[in-house]
Order: C-alpha cells, then structure tokens, then sequence
C-alpha cells in the first residue's frame, strides 16, 4: 500500500483552500480589475472546518488585516490524514501583502509534515512571480510568468457577485498557488441560487464552480459574497464555522487512499497474459494522455499490451527520441545538478548501454529509497537527501537520475492494481531505440505489470491533470 499515488490529494486540497485552478479557455473575457469590489476595511477573520466523509478532520483559519495600501493575509491549516491507517498531521501557513484589488504583492509559505518540511517566499512585479523554495535539503530559485497580475484568492469573494449576476455567467481569473508555486487561470462559472443544506441549516446561497483541466470545484457564497461551503471531487469538505467549533477536530477520518480507490470489476486475466483490455468512463473533457506506448485506446476500450524491453540498446538513438522535454531538467527533477550527475555515473560506472543503465539506476533506488508515505513535493534532490519517500519520490529520482546520463525518461500517473481495487500511482517510462517503456522502481517491476494504466504523463505540473479522475474514473476489466 505504500507505493500508492498520494500527491495529488494533498496539492488538490491547498489548492481548495487558496483557489488555484487552471483552464485553457481564452474565449472568456478576463475579469475587469475595475468591478472587484474593494472589502470593508476592517478586520476579516474567518475559520473553516474541513471535511472528509462526514468527519471534521481540520480547519483552516483566515486573517484579512486592512493596512494603508491593501491588506495582510494571515492563513492557516492544520489537517489530520489518516493514510494506511497512520494519522498524519499537516500544518500549513500562508502570509501575503495584498493590494486593495487583492493582488498579489509578496507572500510566505511554510508546510510541515512528519516526513517533509518546506518553506518558500516570493514577490510579484507586473505579471512576474520571483520565489525561493527551501526544503530544508535542497533550494529552488525560479520565477513563473502570468498572463495578468496574480489573484490570490481569499474567502471574501464579493467581487464574484458584482461580476456575475445570470446564471451561466462565466469569467477567467489569473492566480499564483503558493504550494506548487505555478500560476493558474480558473473559470469561475455562476449557477444561480440554490437552497443548500448546511450542517442542519437551509440556506439561500449562490453557487460557483471553478474548473481546471477537467477538474471541478463548487463553492458556495452568501449574499455579502463570503464562502459559505466548498467541495472538491475528492471528497473533502470545507465549512465555514465558529472558532470553538472548526477547531474541533475529533477525528482523521477515513482511510484516505482508500478512499478515492475503484473497485476492481470484471475478471482478472492470467498471469501468463499478453495484454488486458479494459473499458474506461471518465469525464470527457479531460486532456488525459492515455493513447501511446503499450497503450492502445478506441473509443472507451483500452488495451495494454506487455512490453519486452530490451536487454541492449543503441545509444546513437537517445537523440531522437519523441519527446525531447522529458531529457530537460525541470523544478522537481533536476537532472543538472552535480550531485544528481555523480551519483548516477557511480551507479552505472563503465557500463555505456542505454538499456543496462536504465537497469542498475532501477535497482538502486528500489534498494536505496525506503518505501514510505511522504506528504510533500517530490523533488529528486530532496528524495536522495532523505532516502525516503513514495511512489512519486521514487519516479522524480530515477527521471532526474536517467536524464542527467542522457536518457529520456518521463513521470507517469495513473492508477495500479493493489488487492481488489486499483489505486493512484506514480511510475516511469524511459524511451529506448525509439519506443518507450514502463518501470516501476516502488515495486521493483522493469517492465510494470498489465495493471498500471497510464492516464498522465510529464513532471509535477502534469500530474495535477490527475485531479478532475477523483470520484469520476470507472474502469471494468473485460473478459480475455
């Protein structure tokens, strides 16, 4: 159970909390800066109880302090995850300068978890985010580039009302996630009014959606244009609340990883087999990358088919592989880095075969990296300092590993087959003489078995894309 694919879970839950969505739609027309409604100028404090499967298992905490030019945010979270049966405690604080139309000025972020601390500060100018990350083993200086100037998104979203008055009204907000320090453009569509159930209470409230690659989050304001609820696809729940009552966490709830598992239908093929075919049901306007590889989709059949890499490949061809950006460092795989560059020509030493080296990088990070949940952002550096982690540390490393030695090599997500149900997964595809294959270095599996379905296919930015199958990914094993 330890190799299940957890990242997204805990970056989609942030992203609730501060807003941070993405979408491609440029035919909706941005938000005029001019109709968001300044706040009261005085002091905002609001706390959430979250949610999961009818427990409250945290709250999240807001501060909005008027100052002369703008405003102070002052957030905070503490969550209680039950992963494998373990309580995992997630501590989370965000302070940001904001202007008077809520831009983004200058933030701190700190995250804290049993396995992982990290840290990040940054400043905007224009549409340009400058930020420092620390993980306390390795430190990323980078900037990102928006299409506008950042909305950091806070509870008090009246401007929404004044900009969306008809139900199907929709707008495009450009914001800055201090998480994945990435930039997002949501599409925030208005339904109208609607009678809603909260905690025992009928309420009159405006629902929202926002949507990201696929992804949908609801959200629920009042008339003064508060947030009143919101719900993600993966089941967690945020409720506004009094102080005494958000902070009444009496439970960590169910088994997350179980949770947003599906269950397995139809029969399990031999071992001995060739391929599986299976039938998929999935929102239909998710940019997934399901068709490539060993996997071959019409129309909802996908069929798998078992690879048989080879024991010796021609280096000549590593340079025209397809897909020349999974031989580039990213923020989270940072294949040019030295330390990154001797450790993978120790472990391979004289040995020059593409596919022999792809072996030896495989099994010393099967044998090196202890197999452990590790609530965080899997950046290689910091799993080769830490010589821990999940099935993401393990896919970050090798990538960094097999890229710095010239091998292309990508992050794969989907789902994999554990006892009666298939469950959220990180694993490898590196590309030798020209075709691509699959590895597993969690569970030692070169090339991955039948039951790994690839839905993503890239590094961290990627896999966010994971998000919009939570709740709505049906898979049936079809008879052989």
């Amino acid at each position: 159970m330890f190799r299940k694919h957890f990242r997204p879970l805990i970056t989609v839950t942030w992203i609730l909390l501060l807003g941070v969505l993405f979408t491609r739609d440029l035919f909706i027309p941005d938000i005029s800066r001019r109709e968001i409604t300044l706040l009261e100028k005085a002091r905002q404090e609001r706390y959430y109880g979250v949610w999961f499967e009818s427990k409250r298992i945290g709250y999240v905490a807001e501060i909005l302090q008027p100052t002369d030019t703008g405003y102070i945010l002052d957030q905070e979270a503490r969550i209680l995850l039950n992963v494998l049966e373990t309580t995992q405690p997630i501590d989370m604080r965000v302070k940001a300068r904001l202007s008077d139309g809520l831009l983004l000025q200058d933030f701190d972020f700190t995250f804290r978890s049993p396995f992982y601390n990290m840290s990040a500060e940054g400043y905007v100018e224009g549409n340009k985010v400058t930020f420092k990350l620390d993980t306390g083993r390795s430190t990323i200086n980078e900037s990102v580039t928006l299409s506008g100037p950042p909305l950091l998104a806070v509870n008090d979203r009246s401007y929404l009302l004044k900009q969306l008055k008809s139900a199907g009204q929709k707008i495009k907000i450009p914001s800055f996630d201090p998480v994945s320090l990435n930039g997002r453009e949501s599409i925030v569509t208005y339904h109208g009014q609607e009678k809603l159930l909260v905690r025992r209470r009928l309420k009159v409230l405006h629902k929202f959606s926002e949507i990201t690659g696929g992804m949908r989050i609801n959200f629920w304001l009042d008339n003064e244009g508060r947030i009143v609820k919101e719900e993600s696809p993966a089941g967690f729940q945020f409720i506004a609340e009094p102080e005494f009552r958000a902070k009444d966490i009496v439970s960590t709830g169910s088994e997350l990883l179980r949770a947003v598992a599906i269950p397995v239908d139809g029969p399990l093929p031999g071992e001995n087999a060739g391929t599986v075919s299976y039938r998929l049901s999935y929102p239909a306007d998710l940019e997934l990358d399901i068709h490539g590889g060993r996997q071959t989709l019409n129309d909802d059949i996908l069929t798998i088919s078992r690879e048989q890499v080879p024991r010796t490949a021609d280096s000549s061809f590593l340079a025209s592989c397809p897909g020349p950006e999974f031989l580039e460092p990213s923020r989270y795989v940072q294949s040019d880095n030295e330390e990154i560059r001797r450790l993978a020509k120790s472990i391979v030493g004289d040995e020059t075969d593409p596919a022999a080296q792809v072996r030896l990088l495989a099994s010393w990070i099967y044998r090196n990296i202890e197999k452990r949940p590790v609530l965080g952002l899997p950046d290689a550096l910091t799993t080769l300092h830490g010589k821990q982690g999940d099935c993401n540390e393990h896919a970050s490393l090798f990538a960094a590993l097999a890229r710095s030695l010239g091998i292309n090599t990508a992050i794969a997500t989907g789902v994999t087959l554990q006892d009666d149900a298939f469950y959220y997964h990180a694993w490898n595809e590196v590309c030798l003489d020209e075709r691509w294959y699959s590895l597993d270095t969690t569970t030692n599996q070169l090339p991955a078995d039948l039951y790994h379905i690839r839905f993503g296919l890239g590094d961290m930015d990627e896999q966010l894309k994971i998000g919009g199958l939570l709740g709505k990914l049906k898979i049936e094993i079809l008879p052989q």
